[in-house]
């Protein structure tokens, strides 16, 4: 027979493994959605660069 003290602390690790886990599940979409918020951000800024831009004279 197992000891309850036994089994609450199994219980107790196993929910701070899965609050560890989704922890470091939450910053890595941070700093995944921060990237591709910046990629966005800095393609936006090319864009409206290139549009804005007069075009070059052909050479013909």
């Amino acid at each position: 027979m197992t000891n309850v003290n036994d089994v609450v602390a199994a219980k107790v690790e196993a929910a701070r493994q899965r609050i560890a886990a989704e922890k470091a599940d939450r910053e890595r979409r941070k700093r995944a959605r921060s990237a591709g918020l910046a990629a966005r951000h800095a393609r936006k800024l090319l864009n409206l660069g290139v549009s804005n831009a007069t075009p070059a004279p052909s050479g013909a």
